[in-house]
């Protein structure tokens, strides 16, 4: 065999995700990892902050430093990620989180606060967190610059959809449930993706009809309406239960669960979503899987009505390749994908690895 043959399969096996199914043209991507990529943000056990409520210096991102949270803000990257302490039993909930900030030029380097800039407090909300904490973050910037988070509250029996708003990304407000006022305050959900357009170079939240459209969800995709981006009414069926808009599928990646992932994208072709499909463990999974793993999926969605599921992908477009991808606390794997942004004509993707890190890939934006 000459050395030029070897070369060639060699080329055709480090790049082999190449030849992965070709995206329709309303979806994102494809995205690549930098070349060598590493995690961009890890555990550091040497951080402590005194936590309200244990009354003493914690290591706050002593295990584990996943599923995050991105927006542009100052021309900077900020990256709201989710920490977990050395407290608890070491199984995956056992321990409770709080959400760090890390700022970075070019999106690979951070520079990241030493203390947490939401977590548990004698608060009006620590019933809800308590000692599980805030999780897996995502944001929206409103069109007033006010920055939207909902968020995960687990107290360690319940979790649910909750929602806090600031001005700068370190002080934060508050507002309990996003569903507060209605029948599903208290609503067993924990995932929630808000309606953006680009507008001078950046995501923005937008209206659709005067209203802002978000979708959340796990097991199905659900939607909400909101006029204020704080208060939230699901959309229901006229017998009264939870809209579902999109649902699991046997023999597909995302034949366990559909959680939604980064901010919803108002493309001219439609509302894109960018999930996180969970692969089943029996018969009705994707045998071309690992069972249990996490991979990235696409859907589109009509701009003329939000709950009409146009299209989505039949497999996934980003998935576990790498080691720290693919080992770690979640042991079957994830490219959990939580933070999107659009930065100098790129599509930037920051997704959980294996509830363990954070790693991020990149796609040029289409015109």
């Amino acid at each position: 065999m000459t050395v030029r043959l070897l070369l060639s399969l060699a080329a055709l096996f480090t790049c082999s995700s190449a030849f992965a199914a070709p995206l329709p043209a309303w979806a994102l991507g494809p995205f690549t990892r930098p070349a060598e990529a590493q995690p961009v943000i890890r555990p550091e056990k040497a951080t402590t902050f005194p936590c309200p409520l244990r009354q003493e210096a914690v290591p706050w991102e002593f295990y584990h430093t996943f599923n995050p949270a991105a927006v542009l803000k100052d021309g900077k990257i900020q990256v709201l990620y989710r920490a977990e302490d050395n407290s608890g039993p070491m199984q995956i909930g056992g321990h409770t989180s709080r959400i760090g900030l890390g700022v970075s030029e070019d999106g690979l380097a951070f520079q990241r606060q030493a203390a947490p800039v939401l977590f548990p407090a004698d608060d009006s909300q620590k019933a809800a967190e308590w000692d599980g904490g805030c999780e897996d973050p995502r944001i929206a910037t409103a069109p007033d610059g006010t920055y939207v988070l909902t968020y995960t509250q687990y107290n360690k029996k319940n979790v649910r959809l909750g929602l806090a708003t600031s001005k700068d990304l370190k002080s934060w407000e508050k507002h309990g449930s996003a569903f507060t006022g209605t029948k599903y305050e208290n609503l067993g959900t924990k995932s929630a993706s808000i309606l953006h357009e680009v507008k001078d170079g950046k995501l923005v939240a937008t209206q659709i009809d005067g209203k802002y459209w978000m979708y959340f969800g796990e097991q199905q995709v659900n939607a909400a309406t909101s006029t204020d981006l704080i208060h939230w009414t699901p959309l229901e069926t006229a017998d009264g239960k939870l809209l579902a808009i999109m649902n699991t599928r046997e023999g597909r990646f995302d034949s366990a669960l559909t959680e939604v992932g980064p901010p919803l994208i108002k493309t001219d072709k439609g509302i894109v979503l960018i999930y996180n499909g969970k692969n089943g463990t029996d018969d009705k999974r994707d045998k071309d899987l690992s069972p249990a793993v996490y991979t990235c999926g696409q859907a589109l969605f009509d701009l003329k009505d939000p709950t009409r599921l146009i299209e989505r992908l039949d497999t996934t477009f980003f998935k576990p390749e790498l080691p720290w991808e693919k080992s770690g606390q979640y042991v079957a794997g994830t490219t959990f994908a939580e933070g999107l942004l659009f930065r100098n004509g790129e599509w930037i993707l920051y997704y959980g690895c294996a509830d363990t890190f954070v790693g991020m890939a990149k796609a040029p934006a289409a015109q």
